[in-house]
């Protein structure tokens, strides 16, 4: 009979439940600790018990632990500790009831614990010893707090400037980098010469487009004009520079005054002059030119002149122009965003 019951003395001792609280007394507000450790086999589950606000009336439960477990014995035994931290506000001597622990389908409970809150001495003998309630204090400036607020300012200043920039130069249609390259600067008559060529291989008076071939050629005519005799021939009109040219230049000049009469004709009476008509006057511009270029400066070499070149965008450009103005913007109103609210939570 003996050794038949031993089993089971075993079996029920082999949980074991024990709860301690390492302040027996406290300070109204203070806070004391509970550990509960439970010794149970390691293919045994235990089941704490749940608090959400108090443990019992008057005793608050300020935070629960994760419970903590360790193996014993070669892992054939579980040691598991939980922490209960707890406080009161009244000044009282507490009785904390056993705590039941559920493993399996048996409860065991621990031993009942006490604690003991008190109020602090005040000696209402003499108030005066005790000092009003002091009034806000401003936090002291500290350069950490503002270093944040100071970058994201001085960063946006740029960004704007540059997406201002940007606006610009899509709105004017130009590209964001000027291009500048250095050109030797050719005399009047090499340059005339060289959009005569231009014109002629074009041949866009054999398109029907008489009024922009005689335009362009008078328009290369009053430029070298210009250059070549130092009058304003662009803002003039064609009997205007004939009469200027006739006081300058002794050479007969009645082909010129016949190309700028056909011109005339051609862009202010709709004239249709014929196929050798217009040959004709594209030699006669030649001849013209030929026959008033400055000679010394053939001799001269030619001097270099800085040209900014200004090509009108591609549409990929276009859209990486528009893409980064997007991005600028939004990283603008970001940075704005936060210093608005780095700036609230300071003051307000």
């Amino acid at each position: 009979m003996l050794f038949s019951f031993a089993p089971q003395k075993i079996a029920a001792q082999s949980v074991t439940v024990d709860a301690t609280i390492d302040s027996l007394q406290i300070m109204i507000g203070e806070q004391a600790t509970i550990q509960l450790q439970v010794s149970l086999d390691a293919k045994q589950k235990a089941v704490f018990p749940h608090f959400t606000d108090s443990l019992i009336k008057g005793i608050e439960v300020l935070e629960v632990a994760k419970p903590d477990t360790q193996f014993l014995n070669n892992n054939q035994r579980l040691l598991i500790t939980q922490k209960y931290i707890i406080t009161s506000f009244d000044s009282a001597l507490y009785y904390i009831p056993p705590f039941s622990i559920m493993v399996g389908k048996q409860v065991y409970k621990s031993k009942s614990l006490a604690l003991k809150v008190y109020s602090p001495k005040v000696d209402l003998a003499h108030p005066d010893q005790f000092f009003p309630q002091k009034g806000v204090m401003n936090p002291p400036f500290m350069w950490s707090d503002w270093a944040g607020v100071i970058f994201l300012s001085i960063l946006a200043i740029p960004l704007m400037f540059l997406i201002i920039y940007f606006i610009v130069r899509y709105r004017d249609n130009k590209p964001i980098i000027k291009h500048i390259k250095i050109e030797p600067k050719l005399p009047p008559h090499q340059l005339a010469m060289k959009e005569i060529e231009r014109i002629k291989t074009e041949k866009v008076w054999q398109k029907g487009r008489s009024k922009e071939y005689y335009t362009e050629l008078t328009d290369t005519l009053r430029t070298y004009i210009q250059d070549r005799f130092g009058f304003n021939a662009m803002e003039m009109t064609s009997s205007e520079i004939i009469d200027k040219l006739m006081e300058v230049e002794a050479k007969d000049i009645r082909d010129l005054k016949e190309l700028f009469l056909t011109a005339d004709l051609v862009k202010f009476a709709k004239h249709d002059p014929m196929m050798n008509e217009n040959d004709s006057n594209l030699l006669n511009a030649i001849a013209f030119i030929n026959d008033t270029k400055d000679e010394e400066s053939l001799d001269k070499k030619p001097v270099p002149t800085e040209i900014t070149v200004e090509e009108k965008r591609s549409r990929r450009a276009k859209t990486l122009l528009i893409f980064g103005i997007v991005i600028l913007s939004a990283s603008v109103l970001a940075i704005l965003a936060h210093i608005v609210m780095r700036l609230t939570d300071m003051f307000l």
